[in-house]
């Protein structure tokens, strides 16, 4: 089994290695690739050390399964040419998604998606990754009729850029040394004690980039289209996990028992719902866990069939690399 991870050297790509290694995935040989800046740097796994070598030599070695994290437009350049080649190429970025013949999957809800043919698979958006998580056991019961989202996503969703930003200004207000003065910032205003409403790039409709894949990533996902779904993508001065507030509008009615237990029962989600003893989900504590968590669970009063929740994940972990790596166990273990 020869796996290459490519953007081995980013903020995702050096997590995509260390689950890799905790998930204990088969890998006879490992190729490590990145950008030519990073060739030849050394790379420990597993207690030996590999070289960065480049993309177009990652290639020529045929790897039975390629994970991207290199950014779109690398992934544009290369996935087909892995593909090509007869590799599985799992990709992280936003380049492949939407494309009807590309599966995007979320291995819990639709690896049926992933045959022999499909050389391409795609990795949705972190934030997507845990909402749709704890709606699809939902919306197969009940059928989702409307989604209103807000989110409060952290700085790690904007990689190694957020996160200098943060800590450089926190160390600017309180006139500290600041080592990396000199770095560009990932946002156009202060994120330090600020709440941004701005993730992504700004549509001609007024909507995010960030708003417009949770919107469409949810629809493809769940294998139905005409889900109504608006969405706000806020940053907030968090440096990992992901915190969503959202609100369902289902088809069908539901009784809150039966909420809880579906959640509870679903693979993947933990239920944290005790707000008499302040027990709901947090991104402190979601931080380097794999699972997706549920909570402050109640009835929306104002609609028929209304509901809220909260839903938490890391971001880098199950919103990124957890999620890649149980899709190149689905291709080993059914497909390869």
């Amino acid at each position: 089994m020869k796996i290459a991870v490519v953007g081995a050297t980013g903020l995702v790509g050096s997590k995509m290695l260390q689950v890799l290694d905790e998930q204990k995935i088969k890998i006879d040989e490992l190729l490590v690739a990145a950008s030519e800046r990073s060739v030849g740097k050394e790379i420990v796994f597993q207690g030996k050390t590999h070289r960065v070598i480049s993309v177009e030599d990652a290639i020529e070695a045929r790897p039975d399964i390629a994970i991207f994290s290199a950014g779109a437009s690398a992934s544009k350049q290369y996935a087909p040419l892995f593909a090509a080649k007869g590799t599985y190429v799992i990709d992280n970025s936003s380049a492949w998604r939407m494309f009807p013949e590309i599966p995007l999957v979320v291995p819990e809800i639709n690896a049926d998606t992933i045959t022999k043919d499909t050389h391409i698979i795609a990795n949705p958006n972190c934030s997507t990754i845990e909402m749709v998580l704890a709606l699809a056991p939902l919306h197969k019961a009940y059928d989702i009729k409307r989604l209103v989202i807000a989110t409060y996503q952290s700085v790690s969703g904007s990689g190694l850029k957020g996160i200098n930003q943060l800590d450089r200004e926190e160390m600017e207000k309180r006139k500290l040394p600041t080592p990396n003065s000199q770095l560009p910032n990932a946002y156009p205003h202060q994120i330090y004690r600020n709440v941004l409403p701005h993730g992504g790039d700004f549509c001609e409709n007024g909507y995010t980039t960030e708003e417009e894949k949770l919107v469409n990533e949810t629809r493809k996902i769940l294998r139905t289209p005409q889900i109504a779904i608006t969405a706000t993508v806020c940053r907030v001065p968090v440096t990992g996990g992901h915190s969503e507030a959202v609100n369902v509008e289902f088809n069908k009615p539901y009784e809150l028992d039966d909420v809880r237990r579906l959640l509870e029962n679903y693979p993947g989600i933990v239920v944290e719902d005790d707000p008499a003893h302040n027990v709901y989900p947090m991104a402190i504590n979601a931080y380097d866990k794999d699972e997706v968590f549920v909570g402050r669970i109640r009835r929306d009063f104002s609609i028929d069939n209304g509901l809220n929740f909260w839903v938490v994940s890391d971001n880098i972990r199950k919103g990124a690399a957890t999620n890649a790596v149980q899709i190149a166990r689905y291709v080993i273990e059914h497909i390869l």
